[in-house]
């Protein structure tokens, strides 16, 4: 097994990353919304990564935190879901907020996610609720409370990305007097100065 790669980057693909190690390329797939993060052919990079051998191949995955992994690994045991969703899952949505969703049973929210129908949705909260909300997972959680969720549902109907609607509630206060839509408007309003 493949724990760990570290190595100069060579080159960055649309999902994948090669890393030279010792003179030897690997091809590692990894969430695009990391791509990015990487830096410029010959930087060193460290990926904390998941092997798996299968009939048609054999994948490496990477991922810049032991949390993307750990997620990405529960991801995996959920019944008909392959690693190429569930490295989508991590590149829309970030780590709290998709184990929020996920613990809180927002369907809404996970469809949201290219590739993920209701059925699917249902599966991965039917599976994974108990597991992350106890903790299993190795998430660093915070309390995400169900009107987050329903702010960031909201803001992705008004068209902006899972991320970036993510992104806007992350800072919200946390205020019993705050009604779901004096929240959309402060989260409107971050999403305005951004």
């Amino acid at each position: 097994m493949i724990a760990s790669i570290r190595g100069k980057l060579e080159a960055v693909g649309a999902d994948y990353v090669i890393v030279d190690v010792n003179g030897i390329g690997f091809q590692v797939y990894t969430p695009p919304s990391t791509l990015g993060g990487f830096g410029s052919t010959g930087d060193e990079v460290r990926l904390f990564t998941h092997f798996q051998v299968r009939e048609d191949g054999i994948s490496l995955y990477g991922f810049t935190s032991a949390s993307q992994l750990a997620l990405f690994k529960n991801l995996l045991g959920v019944s008909g879901l392959g690693p190429r969703l569930a490295l989508t899952m991590i590149s829309e949505m970030d780590l709290e907020s998709l184990a929020a969703a996920i613990i809180s049973g927002n369907i809404d929210l996970l469809t949201a996610i290219r590739g993920i129908g209701k059925k699917t949705a249902s599966r991965i909260v039917l599976e994974l609720r108990d597991k992350l909300a106890e903790g299993d997972a190795m998430l660093p959680l915070s309390a995400v409370s169900q009107e987050n969720n329903d702010v960031i549902a909201a803001l992705i109907s008004l068209g902006y990305s899972t991320s970036e609607a993510a992104r806007a509630v992350n800072g919200l206060p946390r205020d019993d007097k705050l009604v779901l839509e004096d929240k959309i408007k402060l989260a409107l309003g971050r999403l305005g100065r951004d």
